[in-house]
């Protein structure tokens, strides 16, 4: 390294992560429930503290967590726009913070079935995927990015895998009929920060269970590809849709060895190694926004 080659400090964030929330609204005898983990982080002119210790213009973790607890009183609405109003004011009101990021996962409980109806506060987890809201605020611009994780899909037919590229080491068999499962990761930018959010996510997953499972899948390339085009044409207000989808393979076993035949009934579900599908689905006319993915892990 050259003697004039400078050590400088580069770009950094800090903040309080996965604080967990749990907002009940009970202004009448049928609660609401709404179960969040939040991560905040800012960023700005933060130089002194970590090249001198110099803390003037560090607000401590603490006070961004207290925040979250704080402007739940009033209400979550939606993931995407509590971390809106949480972005804002961190950007707003102290003049060392030029931005930051601002990240959710959001946890569905379900009401309790008691003699065909929903009881008025007990429930009971949902199983099935984790909600995700991304907020980026990078001086006058504001990006919202929201998601979801582990959606795990199967169908049972309906899929196919064959002319692919061999070579010596090749050794997967052709097939006109196979199971297809993943894990559906999918985060979606908007266009804009004004958006009915709850609206669009519940139709965006809709969207992309039903492409799942009507489509006749050659590949889970095809399929995903054809998910993030349903989700794009049915609503105008995203602008690029990202998604990470593992191949949850299975595998027929054999049952020779038992006098048994095996006609595609009968499988080993194999956790690992597993083929790994990313790819972003966006419009000719998209203005990437590569500032908006930088906290964004798992996609390419």
């Amino acid at each position: 390294m050259a003697e004039h080659d400078k050590i400088i400090l580069g770009d950094n964030q800090y903040g309080k992560a996965e604080v967990r929330l749990v907002k009940v609204t009970r202004d009448t005898a049928r609660h609401e429930i709404e179960d969040l983990n939040i991560t905040s982080q800012l960023r700005g002119d933060f130089s002194d503290v970590h090249l001198y210790g110099d803390n003037t213009n560090c607000l401590t973790t603490d006070a961004q967590k207290n925040t979250v607890y704080a402007f739940a009183r009033d209400g979550v609405k939606s993931p995407e726009a509590f971390l809106l109003r949480l972005g804002r004011h961190f950007s707003s009101n102290y003049p060392a913070v030029s931005g930051g990021h601002w990240a959710a996962e959001q946890y569905e409980w379900q009401r309790i079935q008691v003699k065909g109806e929903g009881h008025d506060h007990a429930f009971v987890r949902n199983g099935q995927e984790t909600r995700t809201a991304n907020v980026t605020i990078d001086g006058d611009n504001t990006w919202v990015i929201a998601g979801l994780t582990d959606l795990v899909v199967l169908k049972s037919t309906g899929s196919e895998f064959h002319g692919f590229q061999q070579d010596a080491y090749t050794t997967l068999q052709p097939t006109n009929d196979r199971i297809l499962a993943t894990s559906v990761s999918a985060h979606w930018r908007y266009r804009d920060a004004e958006q009915d959010f709850n609206a669009t996510y519940v139709k965006v997953k809709q969207l992309l269970l039903e492409t799942f499972a009507s489509l006749h899948s050659l590949a889970l390339q095809q399929t995903l590809y054809a998910m993030g085009k349903a989700v794009l044409e049915a609503c105008p207000e995203i602008t690029e849709i990202k998604f990470s989808m593992p191949n949850k393979h299975h595998f027929t076993v054999n049952l020779d060895a038992f006098g048994l035949d095996n006609p595609n009934e009968v499988f080993y579900a194999a956790d690992r190694p597993y083929g790994l599908i990313e790819a972003t689905v966006q419009r000719e006319s998209t203005v990437l926004a590569p500032k908006a993915w930088v906290s964004v892990t798992g996609f390419c």
